[in-house]
C-alpha cells in the first residue's frame, strides 16, 4: 500500500488557499488597475528606474573596491592597517543606513567647506548632492560587508598555495591578485550577487534624502493624483523586475565559475 501524504495534501490545500484570498483581494479591492498600467511607463517613474539602477551599480562597484581593500587590510600583519579595517567594519555594520544616509546629506553641518585651504575649497552642500550623499552612504556601508565576504572567500584558499607562491619570490599583491583572489571568486560571488540584489531594494532608502529613485518619484505622483497603492504597485512591479534579471546574472556568473573551479580541478 502507498503512503498517503495527509500532511503534504493539508499544506497544498492551505497553501492554494492563502493565494487565492490574496488574488481575490487584490482583485476585488479598490484597485484601478488602468492607473496602474498608464503609470508603468511614465516618464517620472522610467527616470527613477533609470537612477535606481545607475544607482545601484555605482554603489556596488564603490562597495566591491572598499571591500576587497579592507578585507586585505584586515588580514595584514600591520597591526595600524589591520585595526584601521576592523574599526571601518565596525562602525558601518554597527549604524542604520538610514542614519548613515542622513549623515551624509547633513554633512555641511560638520564641515561647510570641503577642500585644502589655500589651494581649493568647495562648499559642501554643492558637493553632497543627494545623488552624492545616496553614493557614498550606500557604497561605503556595503563595503563593511563585503569586506566580511571578501575575507571568508580568501580564507577559504588553501594556505599551501600562498606559501608555493611566496617560495618562488612573488610578492604579496601579486599572490593576492593572481592566486588568490582568482580562485576566492567562487565563494565570494553567490554573497555578492545577493548583496547586489539587495543594494537595489536599498536604493529605496534614499527617497528620505530627496533622491529621485523609484519609489521617491512614486510618492511624488501619489502625493498629487491620490492613488496610493496603485504607485506602490508600479514600483514594486519594477523593483521585481529588475531584481529578476540580476537573479538570472547571478546565476550565469555562478555556473561560470562552478565550470572554470571544475575544469582547474580536472586539469591537476
Amino acid at each position: 500500500m502507498p503512503r498517503r501524504h495527509y500532511g503534504r495534501w493539508l499544506a497544498t490545500a492551505l497553501i492554494l488557499l492563502a493565494i487565492g484570498s490574496i488574488v481575490r483581494a487584490f482583485a476585488l479591492g479598490q484597485i484601478e488597475w488602468s492607473v496602474v498600467a498608464q503609470f508603468l511607463t511614465a516618464p517620472a517613474i522610467l527616470f527613477g528606474l533609470v537612477n535606481t539602477i545607475i544607482m545601484a551599480i555605482a554603489a556596488m562597484a564603490l562597495g566591491i573596491t572598499l571591500g576587497v581593500l579592507f578585507a586585505v587590510m584586515v588580514m595584514s600583519p600591520n597591526p595600524v592597517l589591520h585595526y584601521s579595517a576592523k574599526g571601518y567594519i565596525w562602525f558601518f555594520r554597527g549604524t542604520p543606513l538610514i542614519l548613515q544616509l542622513l549623515l551624509w546629506f547633513n554633512l555641511a553641518l560638520v564641515f561647510p567647506t570641503l577642500g585644502i585651504p589655500g589651494l581649493f575649497e568647495f562648499r559642501t552642500v554643492d558637493v553632497i548632492t543627494p545623488f552624492m550623499a545616496t553614493l557614498l552612504g550606500l557604497g561605503i556601508n556595503q563595503g563593511a560587508y563585503t569586506a566580511e565576504v571578501v575575507r571568508a572567500g580568501i580564507l577559504s584558499v588553501d594556505q599551501g598555495q600562498t606559501e608555493a607562491a611566496q617560495s618562488i619570490g612573488m610578492a604579496r599583491p601579486t599572490i593576492m591578485r593572481r592566486i588568490v583572489l582568482p580562485q576566492a571568486m567562487r565563494v565570494i560571488i553567490p554573497p555578492v550577487g545577493n548583496e547586489f540584489i539587495s543594494m537595489v531594494k536599498l536604493t529605496s532608502l534614499a527617497s528620505v534624502i530627496q533622491f529621485s529613485e523609484i519609489l521617491r518619484n512614486a510618492q511624488t505622483i501619489y502625493f498629487a493624483n491620490g492613488r496610493v497603492i496603485e504607485l506602490l504597485i508600479v514600483a514594486a512591479i519594477w523593483y521585481i523586475s529588475v531584481v529578476s534579471v540580476m537573479s538570472f546574472g547571478q546565476h550565469f556568473l555562478e555556473r561560470r565559475f562552478s565550470r572554470g573551479q571544475a575544469n582547474r580541478g580536472r586539469g591537476q
